[in-house]
């Protein structure tokens, strides 16, 4: 599976963003589905997740309230959709899939990584 995201970019504090995550090379209808993100000098953290049917949610204390996770199987995608954003939403988000970690913050239960999208909010 390979995974593509996009959709970061740069606004400002209270503003939104719509992140996307495609896949190719393999269906996701079967896959967990997670974004984490990473600031500079931090650790890669979990933000949302998406069970393989899309029937189940995680959603981090941080964020939770201010973004949604959806997912279409139909179209191999998984978007984040983020409002409300604030300046310590600042990252570079990724997106990542695994048959079985569903809602796993652990990087290593992943098997297949986007190569990541950076937001930047300003304040």
């Amino acid at each position: 599976v390979q995974l593509q995201a996009s959709g970061g970019g740069y606004v400002q504090a209270g503003g939104s963003l719509r992140l996307s995550c495609a896949a190719s090379g393999r269906t996701l209808s079967s896959y967990a589905m997670s974004w984490f993100r990473q600031a500079p000098g931090k650790e890669r953290d979990l933000v949302a997740a998406i069970s393989w049917s899309g029937s189940g949610a995680y959603y981090a204390n941080s964020v939770q309230g201010r973004f949604t996770i959806s997912r279409d199987n139909a179209k191999n995608t998984v978007h984040l959709q983020m409002s409300s954003l604030k300046p310590e939403d600042t990252a570079t988000y990724y997106c990542a899939a695994d048959l079985h970690a569903y809602g796993s913050s652990r990087t290593g239960d992943y098997a297949y990584w986007g190569q990541g999208t950076l937001v930047t909010v300003s304040s």
